[in-house]
Order: C-alpha cells, then structure tokens, then sequence
C-alpha cells in the first residue's frame, strides 16, 4: 500500500506536524501507525462494507487517510467523523493510554467514583457535558444551567449531570446510592441513608465489623476496630461526642427496626459524633 501514500501527505498531518513540533518528537512506530489504521478501514470496508469510521478528534488524521487510501485503491467515497475528545483539567486526553481516570466498569470504577468524577466538573463545562453525555430535554439543560449559574455554590448543575450519567450507566439505583453514600462521607445524617448508600459506603470507607452486643462498649469498639489508638484515646473520642447517639442507644432504637442483632455491622463515628452502621440488610418479607 506503500505507493498508495506519500510521505509529504503523512507530514501534513496537523497530529504529525503537532508531535514534530513537541519536545518528544514522534517515534517511527507512532509515525507509520496511520498506515496500520488506514489498511484497518480498508479492510473493513471490503469485508464488512463499512462506509463511516468514528474515532476521537485525535484520530481525524488516520482515519482520512483510511478515507483517502480506499479512495485510491477502490475508487469507493467512504466517510469519518470525528467526535471531540474528553480531556482532563490539565488538558490531557482521557484514555488507555494516558492511564485512564474513569471507566465504565464497576470492578474498575465504582458507582460512587464515577458519581464523584462528574461531580468534579468544573462550572465551565457543566452545560456542554450535560448536552453530550445526557438525555434530558434541551430545554430542561439550560434550565439546571440558568440555577447553576445563579449560585454555583450548590453545585447544582454539577449534582444533575452526576445522576443522570451515572443513571445511564449504571442504572437509577446505582446513582441514588451513589448520591447518598456522598451525602453521608460529606456531613449528611448516616441514620437517615437508605440501605443502596450505606452499601456504597461500605466499598469506599474502611469498614471495621462488630455485633450490635458488641457495640453497647463504646471504648472497646473503637479501640477493636482502629477507630482510636487506645481506650484513653477512645474515652476522649466518647466524650467528644457525647451529644450524639451512643452504641447502646443506637443499637436498641435502630438495629433493631432495621435489622436482626445477629447481622454483623460496620461502624465509624461521622461529622457530630453520631456514630454509622453499615451493613447489607437482608430481604424482609
């Protein structure tokens, strides 16, 4: 294919003329890979008759030339399109390669992570990204926009595009969990989370178990599970938050609507003392 393409059209490339330009140069292999893309195209388009090749803004310059190749061999009109990439706050592309920060898999990138990515939108991009990665109504878009803007504080543009890609990819009750285990690690009420965010929390925070017997000595639970250094530590830990529920109290008011003693329970103390359990709740009929 090599009498196909010439050398000054790979060089005219503006992803060829960017790398020359840079400090690192551009290595052969990284050179010549529009070759391997172009014959790809090439392939494809007489194996399988694709007309169209869609690739990020970075692979504009191999795919026309996976255009341009089937355009002088086959003499066919073929097509490419190209999507804007997704790029970081320092400007890097988002990708394999660039050790990607997000990715749709849970086992690699939970729901509550991927919540928070999106939460960490900077006020700049909230529109476009609500426009590209959600399926709500125009209309609908430039209304969370218009409150945003009226007091980015809130985060509320933020919060939407949170739910709603999180929504889409993992589904509405990955996404309230998700919302709700937040609410809880940044000062919301742990005893009013529902049971998705508190299952959440237990795969994000460390998670030390004890009975709800065990719980009634509040030092020795917070020495037992690391939550304090030693029972002096744990006594000032105790008092400190003496105008919150203890142990005892929560256990008999809480475990026990909610759930059988016998179940093993995650705890931590949150913001004002109050103390969090954690645990996947069994189905009740």
């Amino acid at each position: 294919m090599g009498k196909h393409v010439t050398v000054n059209q790979m060089l005219a490339r503006e992803s060829i003329k960017k790398r020359l330009e840079s400090d690192n140069g551009i290595s052969y292999t990284e050179f010549t890979y529009m070759l391997l893309q172009a014959n790809d195209y090439l392939w494809l388009h007489d194996h399988l008759g694709c007309d169209i090749q869609i690739g990020g803004s970075d692979q504009w310059g191999n795919i026309v030339a996976g255009v341009d190749l089937i355009r002088r061999k086959r003499q066919h009109a073929v097509h490419a399109f190209s999507w804007p990439l997704l790029l970081a706050a320092d400007g890097s592309k988002l990708g394999k390669s660039t050790g990607a920060r997000v990715w749709l898999d849970p086992d690699k990138t939970s729901p509550y992570q991927f919540h928070q990515y999106w939460m960490q939108t900077p006020d700049e991009h909230v529109r476009r990204f609500l426009l590209q990665f959600t399926f709500l109504p125009h209309d609908e878009i430039e209304a969370v926009v218009a409150e945003h803007e009226a007091d980015p504080g809130r985060r509320t543009g933020q919060r939407r595009l949170a739910d709603e890609v999180t929504a889409v990819v993992h589904g509405a009750d990955a996404a309230s969990a998700a919302a709700g285990a937040a609410e809880v690690l940044f000062g919301g009420d742990p005893l009013a989370a529902s049971e998705g965010a508190l299952d959440a929390l237990r795969s994000e925070v460390p998670a030390p178990s004890a009975t709800a017997t065990e719980l009634a000595d509040v030092v020795a639970t917070l020495v037992r599970t690391g939550l304090a250094t030693s029972n002096s530590d744990a006594a000032e830990i105790s008092r400190a938050a003496a105008t919150g529920p203890t142990a005892a109290s929560w256990a008999r008011t809480t475990c026990s609507a909610r759930c059988p003693c016998s179940t093993i329970a995650s705890c931590s103390f949150g913001k004002g003392g109050k103390l969090i359990i954690s645990s996947k709740f069994p189905a009740r009929g």
